[in-house]
């Protein structure tokens, strides 16, 4: 009997909604709950979240990979919006890419002049009103990004993540009965995730 060369079929091409379960897989080991509705909402099971995050994976660490910002560009097509940004001393360019799933939001990629990616994350939409942070009732899961964190509860200080796509900061915030407190806020993709407050 004579054996015919199996046929491969090709890859499925890499989506946004893809891109999308790949950043809640990393918001799920804080607030699973939270990740389950929204994924059932988007009408993925657990299992197209693992494939989604295993493909990511593969196409970050393969040896043949495309760079950083060639890859988001494959991913997620041209950028919404492209700007120069200076950071401090630093001049740097600025992608920014709708994602259907935090509408107020854009996923930033910010590039050097060589064009090496030097931070990718979830950011406020141009134009888009960021909620009111005043107290800690106001930093509840997904309700702002680091940035926005940064500026409400001044000075904050930066903390080392726990993996490459997360952020922390330290500040002090007022609780519902004003009294200030030291909170550490935990942030995945720069999207706030949850807080714990010193006591």
């Amino acid at each position: 009997m004579v054996r015919m060369p199996s046929e491969k079929r090709p890859a499925r091409p890499f989506t946004s909604l893809d891109f999308q379960l790949v950043l809640l897989r990393r918001m799920a080991d804080h607030n699973p709950e939270l990740v389950e509705g929204v994924r059932r909402e988007l009408g993925a099971s657990l299992a197209d979240m693992r494939e989604a995050n295993k493909r990511w994976q593969a196409m970050v660490r393969s040896p043949r990979a495309r760079g950083a910002a060639s890859r988001y560009r494959s991913v997620l097509g041209p950028p919404e919006s492209q700007s120069a940004r200076r950071i401090g001393d630093l001049d740097c360019e600025a992608w920014l890419w709708p994602l259907p799933l935090w509408p107020d939001l854009r996923f930033e990629v910010l590039l050097a002049p060589n064009g090496a990616v030097w931070n990718e994350w979830l950011v406020r939409a141009p134009g888009a009103e960021a909620p009111p942070l005043r107290t800690l009732d106001d930093l509840t899961p997904w309700s702002c990004t680091v940035d926005e964190a940064a500026r409400a509860f001044a000075p904050a200080r930066p903390l080392e993540g726990t993996a490459p796509t997360r952020w922390g900061l330290a500040f002090t915030a007022p609780d519902g009965q004003g009294v200030r407190r030291e909170v550490v806020a935990e942030f995945t993709w720069g999207l706030l995730q949850r807080t714990a407050v010193k006591e």
